[in-house]
């Protein structure tokens, strides 16, 4: 499959070095997943790079563009994150054509990051309290991350998507009708749309206010930070958009609703979080609330793509929500 996937994508990346300016002494396929990455070493000073194709049809221009300026505008603010790369005509993006698929991609180009994933070093890590200590600092990062974006005003022609009552909880949500999966039965079926309709009247009634509703990232949890050494960079800004602080926090959580210190890591981070901004203690009620929304938003994302082989996941997830579900009331 590796092979196959360079044999592909090699000439659409070659094409865009090209557009950017750079003549690669490497281009090496890293992985296809939605986007197709590549790691380049820019030949004149031997510097990585990362190159990714964008898939087609989740984000428009404007969008990328939009993705650019905050991780942009977070490195500025000294958040680790990788740094894009312009053009020589100033262009965030160049468009390819893969041949012999009929397919047209947006090209971006940032600085490569070296580092490990969080979560390998957490499932490595045996000792409970060291772990709690990669939490603690993800809370810091995450903390500052909502400081830049509410103090943040975004530049004319900003475009990203939002995550709100209709985008998580509506008849058209972001990730895809949940409710729709095959794995549902009927009566199932029936339960998540009523669901749904209370998560979406209590998201409505809690409202947007600046201080908790702003840029997040929107999938932050320990497969999207690189930790090398002390530095830990955020990475994959992918599904940014306008969303609840109270929902990045659940993307987090959720990864490890499962793990035997599930409780231990939940506090490290919050913990970590108020020593760098404060969240009241309403607001950490709602995460029980937030974490089924962002279960509910996960089925969705497999119904969109069902080529994807996660049966060993997606039980465990169907049953999770459901149980959940079956009495759930929203606390607001």
């Amino acid at each position: 499959m590796t092979s196959e996937a360079e044999r592909v994508y090699a000439p659409a990346a070659r094409q865009a070095l090209t557009a950017f300016g750079i003549e690669p002494a490497e281009l090496r396929f890293i992985s296809l997943t939605e986007n197709v990455t590549f790691r380049v070493t820019d030949a004149r000073d031997g510097l990585p790079l990362v190159l990714r194709l964008h898939r087609p049809w989740y984000h428009d221009i404007d969008a990328l563009r939009s993705e650019h300026m905050w991780t942009r505008a977070l490195v500025q603010a000294g958040i680790a994150a990788p740094e894009p790369l312009l053009t020589p005509a100033g262009e965030h993006f160049t468009q390819v054509e893969i041949a012999g698929m009929g397919e047209r991609r947006w090209v971006g180009l940032a600085r490569w990051v070296e580092g490990e994933l969080l979560a390998d070093v957490v499932a490595r890590e045996t000792d409970r309290q060291a772990n709690a200590g990669h939490f603690r600092r993800m809370g810091t990062i995450m903390a500052a991350l909502h400081d830049q974006a509410t103090g943040w005003t975004a530049p004319a022609g900003f475009q990203r998507h939002r995550l709100d009552a209709d985008g998580l909880m509506g008849p058209k949500p972001f990730w895809g009708p949940f409710w729709d999966h095959a794995l549902l039965s009927p009566a199932e079926r029936d339960m998540l749309l009523a669901t749904r309709d209370r998560l979406h009247a209590a998201l409505t009634r809690h409202g947007k206010a600046p201080r908790t509703f702003s840029l997040i990232h929107a999938d932050l949890h320990p497969h999207n930070v690189l930790v090398n050494g002390m530095r830990a960079t955020v990475i994959d800004f992918d599904d940014t958009g306008f969303g609840w602080h109270h929902y990045d926090l659940a993307v987090a959580f959720v990864a490890y609703q499962d793990h035997p210190d599930f409780t231990v890591f939940r506090d490290a981070w919050i913990a970590g979080y108020r020593s760098v901004r404060a969240i009241s203690d309403g607001d950490l009620a709602l995460l029980p609330m937030f974490m089924l929304v962002r279960n509910m938003a996960q089925l969705g994302w497999y119904h969109q793509r069902p080529e994807l082989p996660r049966a060993a996941k997606l039980l465990p997830l169907k049953e999770r929500i459901c149980a959940t579900a079956a009495d759930f009331e929203p606390p607001i």
